[in-house]
C-alpha cells in the first residue's frame, strides 16, 4: 500500500484559509493541531490579564492583540503564540500588518509567550530557535503541566516556567518552579510567581 504525503502548505495559503482558526499554526509547510484546552486557555488568559495591568502602570505603547501570527519570512512557518505584546511604535514598519494581524519582525514583538500543549517538542526545540533567530527579546515557555522533556525541566517533573532572555543570537533560560517571582525585564513592575501563573490552569 502506498502512503500518500500530506500535502504542505505554503505561509501565505496557510494565513488566508487558517488564520483565523486559532486551532492551528504552520511549521515547514505542516499544518499543525495546537490541542488546546479549557484549561490552557485559562492560563493564557490569566497571563494576558496581568500583563495588560502591567502595560497601563507602566504606560507603555504596547498592546496585547487577540489574534495575531508571526510568520518567518523565508519559510512555511508561522506561529500562533498563545500570548504576544507587540509595541505599537513599531507596527507601521510591519509589511503586512495593514492587511491582516501578521508580524515578520521582531522588533515589533516585547514579549512572545507559550503555554505548553501536548505537542511541547515544538515550544521548547523549534520556537525557542527561531524566536531568537528573529530576535525577540523576551520568550516565556508556560508548562503548567509539567508536560516537557526531563532535559527542559528537571527530575521529578513538575509545572515550570521558563523564562528566555535573548542575548546575542541565543536565549539564556532561566527555569522556574514554585513559589519563584519571575523577574520580566520587559515589565520590572510585575508582581507575580509562577505558582500563581499555574493555579489558574486548575
Amino acid at each position: 500500500m502506498v502512503q500518500l504525503q500530506p500535502k504542505l502548505l505554503t505561509a501565505p495559503d496557510f494565513i488566508e484559509h487558517y488564520g483565523d482558526d486559532v486551532r492551528y499554526e504552520l511549521i515547514d509547510g505542516e499544518l499543525i493541531d495546537l490541542e488546546p484546552t479549557g484549561f490552557h486557555e485559562q492560563v493564557a488568559g490569566f497571563i494576558g490579564r496581568k500583563l495588560n495591568v502591567a502595560i497601563d502602570q507602566q504606560n507603555a505603547p504596547y498592546l496585547i492583540p487577540y489574534r495575531c501570527l508571526i510568520k518567518m519570512l523565508g519559510t512555511d512557518t508561522t506561529f500562533r503564540p498563545d500570548v504576544i505584546v507587540l509595541d505599537q511604535s513599531q507596527l507601521s514598519q510591519e509589511p503586512l500588518w495593514q492587511q491582516e494581524p501578521v508580524i515578520c519582525q521582531g522588533r515589533s514583538v516585547k514579549v512572545v509567550i507559550e503555554v505548553v500543549s501536548s505537542n511541547w517538542q515544538n515550544d521548547y526545540a523549534r520556537k525557542t530557535e527561531d524566536y531568537a533567530l528573529l530576535g525577540i527579546p523576551e520568550f516565556w515557555i508556560v508548562d503548567y503541566l509539567g508536560l516537557g522533556g526531563r532535559d527542559y525541566i528537571g527530575t521529578p517533573k513538575q509545572p515550570t516556567l521558563t523564562l528566555c532572555i535573548l542575548e546575542g543570537d541565543r536565549y539564556r533560560k532561566q527555569r522556574l518552579q514554585g513559589n519563584a517571582r519571575l523577574s520580566s525585564p520587559t515589565f520590572p513592575g510585575l508582581q507575580l510567581t509562577v505558582d500563581q501563573i499555574f493555579a489558574a490552569g486548575q
